[in-house]
């Protein structure tokens, strides 16, 4: 069975946001700002509307057969039609079972939003059973099956008063947790051009969620207790071989 853990981080789109709120002229920054007030007024949060986020960066986890890779989809350059089509290329090509942390409530609802717009191709993910029988009573739409397990979703109980942030739970089971980056932060680091910075906050953040996943499977019976120790081990032997300084930092916090 091949495991895909995913995450994506997000900036305003502000070609959307001059063209719905006429503001041709105005920079980057400026447009941002207003699309961040106009939510405000409207919703009380600055917290944009799914169709309003522009994808620039999906992260990671593959673990499959005897190994594991952790890594960002396409380039620093890769354009946001890229790195969607790329996601979903990996599933019509592999079907893995995914895993998210709120990806029903955000990370999907974007991705189908900024699929929409760039006119990407994903057949697999759309199948419900027409094409192939064994999608009828698991596929990646549907929130009660667990082609795709998401794990705010489920712990909580579909409840949203019970949810939880990654961050936190992660750090209540000795997990690194948040590094170097919040979410907060990502379009002032867009901005400044770090979009290197913004995938390596991001695969941390698909670290905790594939760790806090093991624990789910641990939990659930899918996994005795010397197959997490095995699985955990594999991470860190990953993660190990790794050259790239925020994967050591990672398994550096996490041996604490």
């Amino acid at each position: 069975m091949n495991t895909l853990v995913f995450d994506i981080e997000t900036v305003p789109d502000v070609d959307a946001g001059r063209r719905l709120y006429d503001l041709d002229g105005l920079d980057d920054k400026h447009v941002g700002e207003i699309m961040f007030q106009k939510r405000r007024e409207e919703a009380g949060t600055e917290f944009l509307r799914h169709h309003l986020h522009r994808v620039v960066a999906i992260s990671a986890v593959l673990r499959s057969g005897d190994r594991c890779k952790v890594w960002s989809l396409g380039e620093t350059a890769s354009s946001e039609a890229e790195l969607i089509q790329r996601f979903f290329d990996g599933l019509d090509r592999y079907s893995p079972t995914l895993v998210s942390w709120n990806g029903n409530g955000f990370d999907l609802p974007v991705l189908h939003y900024r699929g929409l717009l760039h006119g990407v191709s994903a057949p697999r993910y759309w199948e419900t059973g027409d094409e192939d029988s064994s999608f009828r009573w698991n596929n990646y739409l549907n929130r009660y099956h667990h082609r795709h397990t998401d794990l705010m979703d489920v712990l909580s109980s579909y409840q949203a008063r019970a949810g939880a942030r990654l961050d936190e739970v992660a750090t209540m089971l000795g997990l690194p947790g948040k590094m170097g980056m919040s979410g907060a932060q990502v379009w002032e680091r867009f901005l400044k051009g770090d979009i290197a910075g913004i995938r390596d906050y991001c695969e941390t953040d698909v670290l905790n969620t594939f760790l806090v996943y093991l624990r789910f499977e641990l939990m659930r019976g899918r996994l005795t207790r010397d197959g997490y120790e095995r699985e955990c081990k594999l991470v860190r032997e990953t993660l190990a071989r790794e050259e790239r300084a925020h994967l050591q930092e990672f398994l550096a916090a996490w041996a604490r």
